[in-house]
């Protein structure tokens, strides 16, 4: 009711501005990306609350009317022209030079500030601001990708995301149980937003939300009211899962929550684009596990289910992999479909795979020296323990397509959360389980100890 009516207030003030407003527009009626930068330096330069409100819907509205093209030179414009003020910063230097002190100090820091951020401040108070600069980002994420003049915009990105950060900081956020009762609407986006494991329709869906043995979780925003943010599914069972098949079967058994001593994060999906780069997924997981912890106090491990989505990726393209020449030309059966249903050729691939992957957790790494794997990032970045390499843990198309198959346990241990995120922190350190260790010493086969071979084309 707050939010609804505080929307109703800013849209009453932004159509009363908007008569106080003699500013004529382009003959279409349409802005193009000159029209709009002059519209953004009159906004800077005003100090009406109303016609500021009016004007930031108008600078809103006109961007949505811009195709790729302007929407690029928008963007430019941005970079180019709203940065810092020159002369106030040069004034704030000499004042500080002549005389530091906290007074200059600030008003330096002030000075200094690129102009496009009090800018996106004032496009924040139209409504349906905030949606909007966050579907913007979007397409400034895309066009840094096909622009080849990418380094003037990442100035502007980076304004962004600072701001963004802020207005999308831990303090603001809502978490949300998602249930058969949640409205239809949040449904429908729990459904088209799942990234890990597509749900095949509202049957699917129940499955997976409504059984005493499931749970779903959602961060919501106050500013962007039934979007949800990031949503995780768990399952509750009594081990450890190796698959995700028997977690997502239609004709499975519910779990009595009596019986449940695990909590299986199986899923976690990112829905907002233009957050890209502001994390909520760690708070999401710690909260969660809170909230399970007081519901069901029996729950004795907290685990991941995830996949390895760089594995195969890898595989193909790294310089050097430690095989030996009998290995290497088994590895080519991966390409193969069906391969997993051959036994013989299943037999042959699980221990070569099964080292790599242990390899590709432990010791691989980017040039930058970060791991290659973005869900190990996360998760471990987060303080979890690689616990478990699970062969065939997902034969979908799609995991034996980016991970050979493979899956991960990660165990968040609430003990040992914060040492292990240290030791990630500051020295890139993977905690591993002993059976993950065991792997990459391949039970005593010298597979990691020899010269690798360099990779065939």
């Amino acid at each position: 009711m707050a939010n609804a009516f505080f929307s109703d207030l800013l849209a009453t003030i932004s159509e009363r501005g908007r008569t106080l407003l003699q500013r004529g527009n382009a003959d279409d009626g349409k802005e193009d990306a000159g029209g709009l930068v002059e519209l953004c330096e009159a906004l800077l330069s005003g100090r009406g609350e109303a016609s500021g409100t009016a004007m930031a819907s108008e600078v809103l509205d006109g961007y949505h009317d811009l195709d790729a093209g302007e929407r690029g030179a928008f963007f430019h414009a941005l970079a180019q022209n709203f940065g810092p003020d020159r002369d106030k910063v040069n004034k704030a230097i000499e004042a500080w030079a002549s005389e530091p002190g906290d007074g200059n100090g600030g008003a330096l820091h002030f000075a200094s500030e690129p102009r496009r951020q009090e800018l996106m401040r004032r496009l924040n108070r139209a409504p349906g601001g905030t949606a909007d600069l966050v579907a913007m980002r979007a397409d400034l994420l895309d066009l840094m990708k096909s622009d080849k003049q990418t380094k003037d915009l990442v100035a502007l990105d980076r304004d962004i995301v600072h701001l963004l950060g802020s207005w999308f900081n831990r303090g603001f956020l809502v978490l949300r149980r998602i249930d058969w009762s949640t409205p239809a609407n949040i449904l429908e986006k729990i459904i088209r937003y799942e990234a890990v494991h597509e749900i095949g329709g509202w049957n699917d869906l129940r499955r997976r939300i409504d059984p005493v043995d499931r749970r779903c979780y959602a961060f919501f925003h106050p500013a962007l009211v039934d979007e949800p943010l990031i949503f995780v599914e768990v399952a509750l069972t009594e081990e450890i899962p190796n698959a995700i098949a028997p977690l997502l079967a239609e004709d499975r058994e519910p779990v009595p929550v009596t019986r449940a001593r695990t909590a299986v994060f199986y899923s976690i999906s990112n829905t907002q684009r233009g957050l890209g780069g502001i994390s909520f997924g760690n708070f999401l997981i710690k909260q969660v596990v809170e909230e399970l912890r007081r519901e069901l106090p029996k729950l004795e491990n907290f685990v991941t289910l995830s996949p390895v989505p760089g594995f195969v990726k890898w595989l193909k393209t790294t310089a050097y992999l430690p095989v030996t020449e009998d290995e290497r030309p088994v590895l080519k059966h991966l390409d193969e479909p069906d391969w997993w249903k051959n036994p013989e050729l299943e037999g042959q691939l699980r221990p070569i795979v099964e080292t790599l992957g242990a390899y590709y957790f432990l010791k691989a790494r980017t040039p930058k020296g970060r791991l290659i794997d973005s869900v190990a990032r996360f998760h471990l970045g987060n303080g979890a323990r690689l616990e478990r390499i699970n062969w065939l843990g997902d034969v979908s198309s799609k995991g034996l397509r980016e991970s050979a198959g493979i899956m991960v346990n990660y165990l968040y241990r609430l003990d040992d959360i914060e040492k292990n995120h240290e030791a990630y922190a500051n020295d890139v350190t993977v905690v591993a389980s002993s059976a993950v260790k065991k792997l990459l010493k391949g039970e005593g086969r010298r597979l990691l100890d020899m010269v690798a071979l360099p990779k065939q084309a």
